[in-house]
C-alpha cells in the first residue's frame, strides 16, 4: 500500500513582526525595580557651614576726594549732587580731575534703573576724555549727605562712596 502525502496549506502567511508584549513586560519590571531602589540609594551628605558673625561695617575715611557722577532717569547728569548740563559735563569733570594725581583720578557712577543706557555710556566716555584713570559703578544710590557739592571752595568735591566696584 502506498501512502499518500498530504500537504496542508496555512490559511495565513507566517508572521514576521516582532512581538512587543514581552518587551513591554520586561521594561515595566525594570522601571518598578529602579523606582523602588533609587530612594534607597540616596544618602545625605553632611555639610558643615561656618557660623556667621555680625561685623560692623567700617566707614571709609571721608577725605573729600571722591567724584560721584549720578545719572537720573530723565538723563540729567549730577556731579556730587550738583546738576550739570551734558555740554558742560566733560569740561567740569576735567577741571575737577586736573588737580589730582593720575592714581587719584577715580570717578564713581550711580545710574537710575530707568536711565538710558546710551547716556550712561556717554558719561563713561566723557569721564575718560576728562582724564579719569579708574571708573567705578556704585550698586546703591549714594545719600545726598555723603558727597560734598561739586563747587566747594577747597576744590576737593565728594566723599567716600559705599563699596563700588572699579571698572577697568
Amino acid at each position: 500500500m502506498a501512502t499518500s502525502r498530504k500537504f496542508v496549506k496555512p490559511t495565513t502567511p507566517p508572521n514576521s513582526e516582532i512581538n512587543v508584549t514581552p518587551l513591554v513586560d520586561v521594561v515595566l519590571v525594570l522601571l518598578i525595580i529602579f523606582m523602588v531602589v533609587t530612594p534607597l540609594l540616596e544618602k545625605d551628605i553632611e555639610v558643615r557651614i561656618p557660623e556667621t558673625e555680625d561685623v560692623p561695617v567700617e566707614q571709609m575715611p571721608q577725605d573729600n576726594s571722591q567724584l560721584i557722577v549720578k545719572l537720573d532717569a530723565d538723563g540729567t547728569y549730577s556731579i556730587n549732587t550738583e546738576p550739570v548740563s551734558a555740554g558742560d559735563y566733560v569740561n567740569k569733570l576735567k577741571r575737577m580731575l586736573a588737580a589730582k594725581s593720575k592714581e587719584d583720578r577715580i570717578v564713581f557712577f550711580v545710574a537710575d534703573d530707568k536711565a538710558n543706557y546710551g547716556k550712561l555710556v556717554a558719561a563713561f566716555d566723557g569721564a575718560k576724555q576728562a582724564g579719569a584713570f579708574v571708573l567705578g559703578m556704585a550698586t546703591e544710590d549714594i545719600p545726598a549727605g555723603a558727597a560734598a557739592p561739586a563747587g566747594d571752595p577747597a576744590g576737593d568735591p565728594g566723599a567716600a562712596a559705599p563699596a563700588p566696584a572699579p571698572a577697568p
